[in-house]
């Protein structure tokens, strides 16, 4: 039996990290743990890797995602020598196959790969408005009806109710109804012949369905499916010459990317989103000043950040003196950007001030937000050593915590517990302790 030769591909991408064993197998172990499956290898199972052992199948993906976020580009299964996964998918698929098969994978959850489902990828390839706008494949038409004006309105009256059952009730239930929506109605419109205005009018909606698709998927922690969802969000959004939604998707990428500490990617995305929406009026320029000063103030640009922060309150000033606008960018939601800038660049009093500034601005319809920024709250009160203080913010949130299904509140549950611990001789933290037992899943309390 001869000798297995060195995986030489493998080899010559940990030389370009300048990582040791050790890193190399810690970064793997993270991108794990952010998976949602944390892993424990050693540095024996980096030596083997690059002696030509092949790692298993469900671990290639991470390890190409660790080598990916450390050079900074995309790195490929061939590019490491790996063979190609079993189920990789045609990269020639169209833009409304690839939709339907996303939108059945997750429905079905026996279909769900490991990567699509739950790995983030920071070295994504993301299009340009150049590459995407009007471009999307020949409808190939069968047997559909001709549709009109009344099924594009019928689609975006769905996405509406979608969106204000995910403010209310968080996305882990609205989530599989949005997805088993575009697979057996939306699909068939895109395929359906129609006017050229209808058509666009359709692809459009259909975008903006994605983008609420993909953001109910973070929500629950499916980073790597919401990711797909925002990508095709913006293949359609092009083809459609939408803007806005255009837009907005890759502000939405940028949050993602900003809430698990990918600051570079995130400001990357959050310049893409401002460059592409050169028109935009002041509410629009404040929703996207207000993530660019997020991400540039968690990579410590404290000057950028505070231009973008000053930007987007004098385009908020601007926006609220024309008129309120129930459902978009609000006050409420740039003090929630003021906070993070300020707890970002160190300033925690100041972070403390502003949220619960937004908390007292947020409107009532917006439960799932209510209860994470609360949770959020109580961390900096904490953070500040206004422990009572945190735990009757804590306190508020679980009054609406029951309500709410959704996995980012989950985790900000799962710290409270974390956080409280050490404080347990403390009568307001023991109540808040016993009480938020009763209360949570038994999921969160392991």
């Amino acid at each position: 039996m001869g000798a297995r030769e060195p995986n030489r591909h493998l080899e010559r991408l940990y030389r370009q990290t300048g990582w040791t064993l050790r890193q190399f197998v810690q970064a793997v172990n993270r991108v794990g743990t952010e998976r949602g499956t944390p892993l424990k290898y050693r540095e024996p199972s980096a030596h083997q890797w690059r002696q030509g052992h092949l790692p298993k199948e469900e671990v290639r993906p991470l390890i190409l995602e660790a080598l990916a976020r450390r050079l900074g580009r995309p790195v490929t299964h061939a590019e490491a020598g790996f063979p190609a996964p079993a189920d990789a998918s045609d990269a020639a698929a169209g833009t409304v196959e690839g939709l339907v098969d996303l939108g059945r994978g997750d429905v079905d959850p026996s279909r769900r790969s490991v990567l699509g489902m739950s790995l983030f990828s920071v070295a994504l390839t993301v299009p340009n408005w150049p590459d995407v706008v009007g471009r999307m494949e020949e409808v190939q038409l069968g047997r559909t009806q001709r549709i009109g004006m009344p099924e594009v309105d019928m689609v975006i009256a769905m996405t509406e109710r979608v969106s204000e059952l995910d403010d209310q009730f968080g996305g882990r239930h609205a989530r599989p109804m949005a997805a088993a929506f575009l697979v057996n109605t939306v699909a068939p419109y895109l395929r359906a012949a129609a006017p050229e205005p209808v058509r666009k009018a359709m692809m459009s909606a259909a975008a903006d369905l994605c983008y609420l698709t993909g953001y109910m998927a973070v929500d629950e922690g499916l980073e790597g499916l919401g990711q797909q969802y925002y990508l095709k969000a913006l293949e359609l959004a092009g083809a459609s010459e939408d803007h806005l939604t255009y837009c907005t998707t890759l502000r939405g990428m940028s949050v993602q990317a900003v809430d698990l500490g990918h600051g570079r990617q995130a400001a990357r995305l959050a310049d893409a989103a401002a460059a592409a929406s050169p028109q935009a009026g002041p509410r629009m320029r404040a929703f996207l000043t207000g993530q660019q000063a997020h991400a540039f103030a968690q990579i410590g640009d404290s000057q950028k950040a505070l231009m973008y922060l000053r930007e987007a309150e004098v385009a908020m000033e601007k926006a609220e003196s024309r008129e309120k606008a129930f459902g978009s960018y609000d006050p409420s939601a740039l003090h929630y950007h003021i906070s993070h800038v300020r707890h970002e660049l160190g300033d925690v009093p100041g972070a403390v001030e502003a949220m619960q500034e937004s908390d007292r601005l947020c409107y009532d319809v917006y439960r799932r937000s209510r209860v994470k920024e609360r949770a959020t709250l109580a961390e900096f009160q904490l953070k500040v050593g206004h422990l009572e203080a945190a735990c009757a913010t804590w306190n508020e949130a679980l009054d609406e915590y029951p309500l709410v299904q959704s996995g980012r509140v989950d985790r900000r549950i799962t710290n409270m517990f974390r956080l409280i611990r050490p404080h347990l001789r403390n009568h307001a933290a023991r109540e808040l302790h016993e009480r938020a037992q009763l209360v949570a899943p038994a999921s969160l309390l392991a």
